[in-house]
């Protein structure tokens, strides 16, 4: 075997390799003798089979098993002798016809493009200082989040007095039939169906119509059904809904109190408005992380300078500019993109891309300096917590998980960032700062010259 390096440019490498065919003919023969002992063919005795009946019945499939083979242990040699650590799968370009070395007609000549990770050094991540917002729940959000839960866990009574009629906001119960041209259809027909008008539970235009009806009334509800709509055979179809209103009620306020705190399960008021305040300070502490962590990646990014592998910008740019394609068809550009030509959007995009390979590198770096590893029990969780996402597909969905790398893989990469995060935080200078709730939950800007 032989291999030169034929260029180097940036982190680029191409080398060339040669194997006679002489040597892989060695080796073919090698393999059958091999086998053979073991071959149990019709017509012969068990391990009696000649190598030249071998030879002739699987010689072809045998030598193109050993070019396969043959490849890629020349790739990994190149990549052990010149000690490269590959920015993604090498390129392998064969010379000539493959099916001429099958055939034992030429020698295996192929070349080996690689794209190297970039040698560079972090920044010292002592050296680094981050401010981190900090903002506490008072006790008049609590007591706002209190009455929240207090009005969307409210019950319903019978509505009393001079006018019974529905209104926006009451329970109904009702049955009805829907008709599409005359002819009820599948699913159209219910009976003790609970309503909120304005809930936007049903088709829209079915709701505003039933507002002002009173008890054993019969309306006809006449609507369209959108289009699209889940339902392909109703889609923008006309329909009519009899509808027989049974009941009207009400909503009756809860109040907050412990009878409320026992409905939900809490042993008391006080005991509920703890747990309401421990949910505000999660929220808050999870913004307030979103932007130290935002920081810490701006800091990152302005303090290493380095050639990035040009496959892996384009793959991650792919990922983005087709999202823009995708957000630009369906017209959810953001507005300040909307005016923008795609050469704009383009350039833009690209720094985004550069910034993201950029900052997974850096972070892959000091990760692995630091010898920082997602353990099985935290991968573990993570595909059980994304599986439970999938309700009675659960199991399946972990499953697919437990037996996929790249799903696993994917769940890894995020849990590994947050602990080079938390690792860079406890080394670095961070200042806890006061700020308002407004300039916590504020959303920031691209660094300059990103774009939107």
């Amino acid at each position: 075997m032989q291999i030169v390096e034929k260029s180097v440019e940036g982190l680029s490498r191409v080398y060339g390799v040669t194997v006679s065919s002489a040597i892989l003919t060695e080796k073919v023969e090698a393999k059958i003798a091999e086998i053979t002992p073991t071959m149990n063919i019709k017509g012969f005795r068990p391990g009696k089979v000649p190598a030249a009946h071998v030879r002739k019945m699987f010689g072809k499939s045998i030598r193109g098993e050993i070019v396969e083979q043959t490849i890629n242990e020349s790739t990994q040699k190149v990549l052990e002798d010149n000690k490269l650590r590959p920015a993604g799968e090498p390129d392998l370009r064969p010379e000539g016809n493959l099916q001429d070395v099958v055939e034992g007609t030429a020698d295996l000549l192929f070349d080996i493009a690689i794209e190297v990770m970039p040698e560079f050094e972090p920044t010292d991540l002592g050296a680094i200082s981050l401010s981190r917002p900090i903002y506490e729940p008072t006790e008049a959000e609590v007591t706002e989040a209190l009455e929240e839960l207090a009005k969307s866990n409210r019950t319903y009574a019978p509505r009393t007095g001079k006018s019974l009629k529905a209104k926006d906001g009451d329970q109904l119960v009702i049955d009805y039939v829907g008709t599409v041209d005359g002819v009820a259809f599948e699913g159209g027909t219910a009976t003790d169906v609970d309503l909120t008008l304005g809930s936007g539970q049903f088709i829209p235009g079915f709701e505003e119509q039933l507002v002002g009806a009173k008890p054993g009334d019969q309306v006809d509800v006449k609507v369209t059904f959108p289009e699209p709509y889940q339902a392909v055979h109703l889609a923008g179809k006309d329909a009519v809904f009899a509808v027989t209103v049974k009941e009207v009620k009400a909503p009756v306020a809860s109040k907050a109190d412990d009878a409320l705190a026992e409905r939900l399960g809490v042993e008391n008021l006080e005991k509920l408005r703890e747990l309401l305040k421990t949910n505000l300070q999660s929220q808050y502490a999870g913004a307030s992380r979103f932007k130290v962590k935002r920081a810490l990646l701006d800091v990152l990014d302005e303090k290493h300078v380095f050639d990035l592998p040009p496959k892996m910008v384009e793959a991650e740019f792919g990922q983005i500019w087709d999202q823009v394609q995708d957000d630009k068809a369906r017209g959810g550009l953001p507005p300040e993109d909307a005016e923008k030509s795609d050469e704009e959007l383009e350039g833009e995009y690209r720094k985004i891309a550069q910034r993201r390979v950029r900052l997974g590198l850096v972070l892959a770096e000091i990760g692995r300096i630091n010898n920082v590893q997602v353990t099985e029990q935290e991968l573990g969780e993570a595909m059980r917590s994304e599986a439970m996402r999938y309700g009675a597909q659960a199991q399946q969905i972990f499953e697919f998980f437990r037996q996929n790398a790249g799903a696993q893989a994917q769940l890894r990469a995020p849990i590994f960032e947050d602990k080079v995060v938390d690792l860079i935080l406890s080394k670095a200078t961070v200042s806890d700062d006061a700020v308002t709730k407004e300039e916590l939950l504020k959303e920031d800007d691209m660094p300059v010259g990103y774009g939107g």
